[in-house]
């Protein structure tokens, strides 16, 4: 590779493992890029869990690793699908926090972004992130309707910072020195 780039951006879609090989045979995000990116040591900063779709980044330098993925480091944002009668009280209580599974678990700043009937389409934002941390979050909510627990239906990763996800799923990318700069 003759680039000199420092990050490179994966879409990566839902049912592939962040991990290098995967004794259940799975899919892995390493399937979905060159060989060179195995060969010279590129990582994931972060994770996206099996159901989780979007933007990964990947770098080879573990310092970089560790400056992006320090809470609060960078934003990360979401399009989530939940489904459940998502009330504005649901919001106000996820931005305040909701115990769950012993934490406490918060989003930045959610939005509506459309949804209809039963079913919510919310723009989630994290300065933090924990294992599933959506998915426990609206998951500790109850529809006031069923009384059931809302459940996260489809989860995207549409940017980190100011870095917006912008190739098709699957695909991947290496970022300019402009929008490294902005991560870094």
């Amino acid at each position: 590779m003759a680039s000199s780039a420092r990050l490179l951006m994966l879409h990566k879609p839902k049912g592939v493992v962040v991990t290098r090989s995967d004794e259940r045979g799975r899919r892995t995000v390493y399937s979905l890029l060159p060989e060179w990116a195995l060969r010279d040591g590129w990582v994931p900063v972060g994770r996206l869990d099996l159901d989780t779709r979007g933007l990964l980044l990947f770098t080879r330098e573990g310092p970089l690793v560790e400056q992006l993925t320090r809470p609060g480091a960078r934003q990360k944002t979401y399009e989530v699908w939940v489904r459940g009668n998502v009330t504005d009280e649901h919001l106000r209580q996820a931005v305040a926090g909701v115990e769950a599974g012993g934490e406490l678990l918060r989003a930045k700043r959610i939005a509506r972004a459309g949804g209809a009937g039963p079913k919510a389409r919310l723009v989630v934002e994290l300065d933090e992130g924990r294992n599933r941390h959506i998915r426990r979050l609206f998951g500790a909510l109850r529809d006031p309707d069923t009384g059931k627990p809302l459940k996260v239906m489809d989860l995207k990763r549409t940017a980190i910072g100011s870095v917006r996800l912008d190739v098709a799923s699957g695909a991947w990318r290496m970022l300019s020195e402009g929008e490294e700069r902005l991560l870094t």
